[in-house]
């Protein structure tokens, strides 16, 4: 056996090796989870950004490079374990590398077609000419991309793209890029506030006081004084449990909290269905391996998708692909039963060599969580819930503000408005790096012209409230009510089975009385730990109220909207409606219910037309 390896395949060890080494360095530095500043309440942070996945990692970079100001990056997890690291596909930019063809223009077309012309275009414009930046960026910080042979990284053509322009780590590119970041948060001196939930973003009136967080090692609760907060804190797939790619982390913490305080979610209805999970257990197998050539297969041996895009086939957008892998098996050519249900994807044509190199990540879930060698056997996948195109409204696309001064949104929890009904393959890493980028720089200007102006004691207040809870739920008695998985499972039931990726009236207005139900008796379920360290039952009892929150959203947006567009697809209402619907959907939270409103799409460039593939 050869004792040589190659260049870059000692780069991408040693880098692996180095951030391991780094990142348990940096937590044995410090000897604890939270910085002793923080314990003490002595620090007033400038920007304290919630969430280290890409966009809180890339806005803390940003706001870092004003060495005046104090800036922090909290989590419920530690830094290197975010949703982000699960992203697999890439991320899309045009930089004319492998296909000198494309363009700005074709990039954001894409993205509009792709988004069901649900996208306000002037934004779509904006991260287009953004995105190829991001990807030389990543490269400077020493992203190890898999390479051409020319030594310029490769991209590859995903769903809903006409051009190959998602660069990319092998099906890891999500990771690879976390720990990029992680490095360079680390070279900057940014704090980390690790295993810390935050509980709510305090505020006096209309002035932002800072953010109430539980230490998870102690059960401390923390007020952490900060001029500006940007939410960061990801998605909320765990709506809907087991189907869905998502971490358990995915609870939609920061939503909540956003909503919390008046900003509304905009277009919850349109939660992306990814057409392949593994159908036992919802944990994601890419959209590189359609990109590489994998094909649907149904219980008959048919390759399907021809009959839903002729052209595109495998490669539509995951809106159309996850409807008709859905039509196979309501059509009884499916395969299993229930909610494990679903069809097969075949690697078995493609090369070996080609698996390996470019589809590892693929390869080693489908062996652990399915126990399929996909080199030798079709994998059987249905679609589940991978992504939130709807999120906090942001404002002002050039700062990543929110409507609440002081407060700013990136990321999955934010809705930007790029991906309208239907996000592509590779625009998430994307995104999450051009607008973390924004709010980071938009949250930096905001702190260096203002002061801080929190009710320090208001904060105190909040603090104290929350320990009073924190004794109330923990102290119930058994006969209180039902637990909290039992609720959780319960509401799971409700969204998969009634606001899944077929919808109708009747359905979506039983899954709303069941969730009024469920918050009541959430109001008084049974957590059953008294304990201050790590106390995750009463985590999760935090998690299922955001998740019910959420999935209450979600239900309200998609009764009012009557019509089907990308994600939403309503069987009552099977065609697009321009004229009624051609709007964002906005739900506020007011006196305990649930309050919506709309707000214009920005057209600029494209009319909308039928979206074919």
């Amino acid at each position: 056996m050869s004792t040589t390896i190659s260049r870059r395949t000692f780069i991408k060890g040693a880098a692996a090796a180095g951030v391991a080494l780094a990142a348990g360095s940096y937590f044995t530095w410090n000897g604890q989870n939270i910085p002793k500043s923080v314990q003490k309440g002595d620090i007033t942070y400038d920007v304290l950004i919630i969430g280290s996945g890409g966009a809180g990692m890339r806005a803390a970079l940003a706001a870092a490079e004003n060495k005046n100001l104090k800036v922090a990056v909290m989590t419920k997890l530690v830094p290197t374990r975010s949703a982000s690291t699960m992203a697999q596909g890439g991320m899309n930019g045009v930089t004319g590398v492998t296909d000198p063809e494309d363009s700005v223009e074709s990039h954001m077309f894409d993205t509009i077609k792709g988004g069901d012309y649900l996208c306000d275009q002037d934004a779509v414009e904006y991260f287009a000419q953004r995105a190829g930046e991001n990807i030389y960026e990543m490269d400077f910080m020493g992203y190890p991309y898999n390479r051409q042979k020319d030594g310029a990284f490769h991209q590859r053509k995903m769903g809903g793209s006409s051009h190959p322009r998602a660069a990319y780590f092998e099906d890891r590119a999500g990771h690879a890029m976390v720990h990029a970041l992680f490095e360079q948060c680390l070279k900057n001196n940014i704090d980390f506030i690790s295993e810390c939930q935050m509980l709510e973003i305090s505020m006096d009136g209309d002035k932002l006081n800072g953010v109430i967080a539980m230490d998870m090692r102690s059960g401390n609760l923390l007020g952490v004084a900060a001029k500006t907060v940007i939410i960061a804190t990801g998605g909320y797939g765990r709506v809907y449990w087991i189907r869905t790619s998502n971490p358990y982390s995915s609870t939609g913490d920061g939503i909540v909290a956003g909503m919390n305080i008046g900003i509304p979610f905009k277009d919850p209805e349109m939660v992306q269905f990814h057409p392949t999970g593994l159908s036992a257990n919802g944990v994601l197998l890419s959209e590189s391996s359609r990109a590489e050539g994998a094909l649907l297969i149904n219980k008959d041996g048919e390759r399907f998708m021809g009959k839903y895009a002729p052209e595109k086939k495998e490669l539509a957008t995951r809106d159309i692909v996850a409807r008709a892998i859905a039509t196979e098996m309501l059509e009884g050519r499916g395969i299993g039963e229930g909610i494990h249900a679903g069809v097969y994807m075949d690697f078995r044509h493609i090369p070996p060599e080609r698996i390996d190199e470019r589809l590892g990540q693929v390869l080693d879930l489908s062996k652990r969580f399915a126990g399929v060698d996909i080199k030798k056997e079709m994998v059987p996948i249905a679609p589940t819930c991978h992504y939130s195109m709807g999120g906090l409204e942001m404002a002002d696309f050039h700062t990543g503000a929110s409507r609440v001064p002081g407060v700013f949104v990136a990321g999955e929890c934010s809705c930007v408005s790029i991906h309208g009904a239907n996000r592509l393959g590779a625009n998430s890493l994307s995104e999450v790096l051009v607008f973390g980028h924004t709010a980071g720089d938009g949250a930096a200007a905001y702190a260096k012209e203002h002061k801080y102006e929190g009710n320090q004691e208001k904060m105190a207040q909040d603090c104290a409230k929350w320990q009073d809870k924190f004794t109330e739920v923990t102290t119930r008695d058994r006969s209180a009510g039902k637990t909290v998985p039992e609720i959780r499972d319960a509401m799971v039931n409700t969204m998969w089975y009634k606001v899944g990726v077929f919808r109708e009236e009747n359905q979506l207005l039983e899954a709303a009385q069941e969730l009024t139900a469920l918050e009541k008796e959430y109001e008084h379920c049974y957590v059953g730990d008294t304990s201050h360290v790590y106390n995750t039952a009463f985590e999760q009892y935090i998690e299922l109220g955001n998740l019910l929150q959420v999935s209450h959203s979600i239900v309200q947006g998609a009764i009012a909207r009557k019509e089907s567009r990308g994600g939403h697809s309503r069987r009552d209402y099977p065609k697009r409606d321009d004229v009624n619907f051609l709007k964002h959907t906005l739900i506020f939270k007011k006196d305990g219910g649930y309050h919506t409103e709309y707000k214009d799409v920005v057209i600029t460039k494209y009319q909308p037309k039928e979206r074919k593939y």
